[in-house]
């Protein structure tokens, strides 16, 4: 075992205030009022927040920490922190301090991020309130507080919030649920997430060339290279060492935040690779994804490379999503969507099934809504993502036997199928009772589903908070039900029946990407919205305000608001890239040209001059690119007066059409000119690292 290896138990988790280090640190009262708190919601007091406090600081310490933060996730999609030492002053001296109101409340200015109309610009305190459910940790010689945030009056103005009043929402029904089933008192629920992270390394050197990658994350411009991903060599290949040593160092950085990376390789597009953790707790995962987003980049940077995590920073090849694989976990029961070995007789996990199925269906509208970004509007539907049609994949076997229930049959099981690929030296082994289906925007894959329209550079709490909540106004209604019966199995298996025969459109197993499914899904009348801002406003759909705020996730006000800043952010992205776009034209993309056939002209001439041969080659080319030059020219002319048109338009969604629409379409419409320059225009001319440059650099 090599000396790296050995370290790896050692350095886990070293920098985070977890449960063994305060089961070292806290007094035992103290250490078991704390846990009561995290684990019952029970009220910190402000003798255990002091203890909690100075044993906090005093590891922090002993870290080299010199400043706390109280780390929390506005709606901006990423993170925020206000850094204050531990330095107050006592006697003409100073000494480290810190307290339990400081550990528990935080006041950072409110009046700058986004809050959707809840806050007018002036009104500035805003408060950060400890989660003591996620560890603080250190970071950069900084003690890090996982935190929510809301504003003075109240107004959740954060994901944090109301991702874990999801999951006490969801708690508190499958509660109900099991109860049914004999379930002992004590018992919690969590769900458990993990996030797979795709991304994009490329060479720090071509990205500062690059000024469309450094204003907006993606290529505004780039020309088809002579080869991109079409031997799928790239996908699982070996990983190059200059990456190796980036994911190694990686690793070291987020295990020492306890953040349990497992699975790394090379995805499909040149430049593109992925990472993977271990299941956590909803609420956990989402903080350590945040990092380990903000990591990936930071480490980039110590190898003189640069991390991107836009959802599609190259047309032409595969963009970055972020599977977001999600399960419901008791303490008592396990997994709740484990099959067992007949999950035909499984009436509690055919429950929760039908549960799932019930709620995807009838919120498809809120699960597409929780994905909309203008960055993720490029990858959904593309040949690495599966389409803006919500479905559910659950494979031949559980379909067989939710069919069988429906019709009154008896399930026909299969035995397991052994493989056997017919070499007598290789093992043989079982195989699994479902395929996977890359193509399915939700699929089962075995004890959890596959959430895979999240993008790549998303927050997953938008996600989580949508799942838990549908799953859990389903289980409410089948509660009910099942509460008042006399015959539980009779209830249950009828619930079953009707959930699959009213629900089963939303079922399917075949290929997402082809024509023929696009036409079924319409005949199915299925939530299939392209865009991002035809999406956004079905978050305020009555029946959407119904369910958030029944379940005390959201208020009316705080979904309007939010519906609000995500139309805002669509329309702002937009504007960044058409400007940028506008801004690369006018000073580099017309400048190389005129200067490229500026030089043609003057060699035609001299050739003419010297009566040396026809000029075909050098006149076809001045002909070709002068003429798209004042085609690009003319279009970018055009994107101006529509950029000074959109000013105009007040009301947001209207506005978020405009730019989704008539803006981007005219975008479209430079790229393609600009992409037929480049492919013409001698390499020294061209002011930019071409895509082949880029994605074949490290």
């Amino acid at each position: 075992m090599s000396v790296y290896a050995k370290n790896i138990p050692e350095i886990f988790g070293s920098m985070v205030f977890s449960d063994k280090v305060m089961r070292e640190k806290l007094p035992r009262d103290t250490y078991k009022a704390l846990k009561k708190t995290i684990e019952k919601g029970s009220l910190l007091t402000t003798e255990v927040a002091n203890a909690v406090a100075a044993a906090m600081k005093e590891w922090a310490l002993e870290k080299g920490a010199t400043h706390f933060t109280h780390w929390f996730q506005p709606l901006t999609g990423i993170t925020a922190e206000k850094h204050d030492s531990f330095i107050e002053q006592s006697n003409g001296s100073v000494i480290m301090e810190f307290t339990g109101k400081a550990l528990i409340q935080g006041e950072p200015d409110a009046s700058s991020f986004p809050s959707g109309g809840l806050r007018a610009t002036f009104e500035a305190r805003g408060y950060t309130t400890w989660d003591p459910s996620s560890y603080a940790f250190i970071k950069e010689k900084t003690l890090y507080i996982p935190t929510a945030f809301c504003s003075y009056s109240g107004q959740v103005l954060d994901k944090k919030t109301p991702l874990l009043r999801s999951m006490e929402a969801l708690e508190r029904q499958v509660l109900r649920i099991l109860a049914l089933f004999g379930s002992v008192e004590g018992v919690s629920v969590k769900t458990t997430v993990g996030a797979e992270q795709e991304y994009f390394l490329i060479d720090k050197s071509m990205y500062e060339k690059r000024k469309d990658l450094r204003m907006c994350g993606r290529t505004l411009f780039g020309a088809k290279p002579p080869k991109g991903q079409e031997l799928e060599d790239h996908y699982f290949g070996s990983i190059k060492t200059r990456v190796k040593n980036f994911m190694e160092d990686l690793n070291q950085e987020l295990w020492k935040l306890g953040i349990a990376t497992k699975t790394e390789h090379n995805e499909v597009a040149p430049g593109q690779h992925e990472l993977a953790p271990i299941f956590t707790t909803t609420n956990i995962a989402c903080d350590h994804n945040q990092l380990t987003m903000e990591m990936m980049k930071k480490v980039a940077a110590r190898h003189d490379l640069v991390c991107l995590l836009h959802e599609k920073p190259f047309a032409g090849v595969n963009g970055s999503g972020k599977h977001n694989n999600w399960s419901i976990s008791s303490s008592a029961n396990g997994n709740l969507f484990e099959p067992g070995d007949s999950p035909e007789k499984n009436a509690q996990f055919l429950l929760f099934l039908s549960a799932v199925i019930k709620a995807v269906d009838n919120y498809a509208d809120l699960l597409r809504v929780s994905v909309s970004t203008a960055s993720n509007d490029h990858r959904l539907g593309a040949s690495e993502a599966p389409p803006a049609i919500v479905s559910i994949f659950l494979g031949t076997e559980l379909t067989a036997i939710l069919e069988s229930i429906e019709n009154g049959n008896c399930y026909d099981k299969k035995c397991e199928s052994v493989m056997d690929i017919g070499v007598s030296v290789l093992p043989h082994f079982p195989k699994d009772n479902t395929d996977r289906n890359r193509t399915s925007p939700f699929a089962f894959t075995g004890n959890k589903f596959e959430f895979r329209m999240v993008g790549s550079s998303l927050s997953i709490a938008d996600a989580n908070i949508v799942i838990n909540t549908i799953v859990a106004e389903e289980l409410s209604k089948f509660a009910d039900i099942l509460e008042k019966t006399d015959d539980l199995n009779a209830a249950i298996t009828e619930i079953v029946r009707t959930t699959y025969k009213n629900h089963k459109r939303i079922i399917f197993n075949g290929d997402g990407y082809s024509a023929e499914w696009q036409e079924e899904a319409e005949r199915r009348n299925l939530c299939n919205f392209k865009t991002a801002y035809e999406a956004i406003p079905r978050f305020k759909d009555e029946k959407n305000i119904a369910l958030f705020t029944k379940h005390m996730i959201f208020t009316k006000e705080e979904i309007e608001s939010r519906c609000e800043v995500m139309l805002e952010n669509y329309i702002k992205t937009i504007n960044i890239e058409a400007l940028t776009m506008l801004d690369m034209v006018k000073k580099d993309i017309l400048p190389a040209a005129a200067a490229y056939v500026g030089d043609l002209t003057d060699n035609v001439l001299k050739k003419k001059t010297l009566g040396i041969g026809t000029c075909e080659y050098e006149s076809s080319l001045i002909s070709k690119l002068s003429g798209l030059s004042d085609l690009l020219y003319r279009k970018s002319g055009e994107l101006d007066l529509l950029l000074i048109e959109a000013r105009s338009i007040e009301q947001t969604e209207a506005k978020a059409q405009y730019y989704g629409k008539t803006i981007f379409e005219k975008m479209c419409e430079i790229r393609m000119a600009a992409d037929e320059i480049e492919s013409l225009t001698a390499s020294k001319y061209w002011p930019y690292p071409v895509y082949s440059d880029i994605l074949f650099s490290v």
